[in-house]
């Protein structure tokens, strides 16, 4: 096994080895070309977006500036927007569902290493794959750690820190991440907090 099929196989790899350094300045190339592109080259940024990722629904907008190592080993749906600052390290796989939204300053990271100091400084770091579901909102400045699958329907709350799994239908929040409480059927009338909807097309 090369260092890549490591890498993707959640092994400890090596980062600069069997060619993943250059797969990574490919990558930075590409970003670079995104994130100067100017802004109302919509159709330029759709095709360069879907072009950097390694898999997408017909609708996805990503908000410059946008940073990730491979792209390629992220999965979006259909329906994917995320605001600006979005920062991926998608060393492992990173699979999100459809009607999936991330606030500004949302950072995903497959990436780690050993937590023992000879083990860490002998180069070898891993990845481990992150799930998220469909309909999920993720609020700013939200970390998500590796290994950790999110739910369908889920809500983070901003600024949470996201270590363990979040079930279906939770909203959560915090550092660490926790099951604030579950979305009801009572929440579908309510815009923000205790405010109601004053229009009848939202359901």
């Amino acid at each position: 096994m090369n260092q890549k099929e490591r890498m993707l196989s959640g092994l400890p790899y090596k980062a600069w080895l069997d060619g993943l350094a250059e797969e990574r300045m490919e990558n930075k190339k590409r970003i670079y070309e995104y994130n100067m592109c100017p802004p109302d080259k919509t159709e330029d940024l759709e095709s360069m977006i879907k072009n950097i990722l390694g898999k997408t629904g017909e609708s996805v907008w990503v908000e410059a500036p946008f940073h990730c190592d491979y792209g390629k080993n992220i999965e979006v749906g259909e329906n994917f927007f995320a605001n600006y600052n979005l920062t991926i390290l998608d060393v492992g796989k990173v699979v999100i569902g459809d009607n999936v939204q991330f606030a500004p300053n949302v950072s995903i990271y497959t990436a780690g290493h050993p937590v023992h100091p000879d083990s860490r400084n002998s180069g070898y770091e891993y990845g481990i794959d992150i799930t998220i579901g469909d309909n999920v909102w993720i609020g700013g400045s939200v970390v998500i750690n590796p290994g950790v699958h999110i739910g369908d329907n889920v809500v983070i709350g901003s600024g949470s820190v996201v270590t363990k799994d979040i079930p279906d239908n939770a909203i959560a929040v915090g550092n660490p991440c926790k099951v604030l409480r579950y979305i009801t059927e009572e929440d579908r009338d309510f815009y923000f907090k205790d405010k109601k909807f004053d229009v009848l097309d939202y359901k």
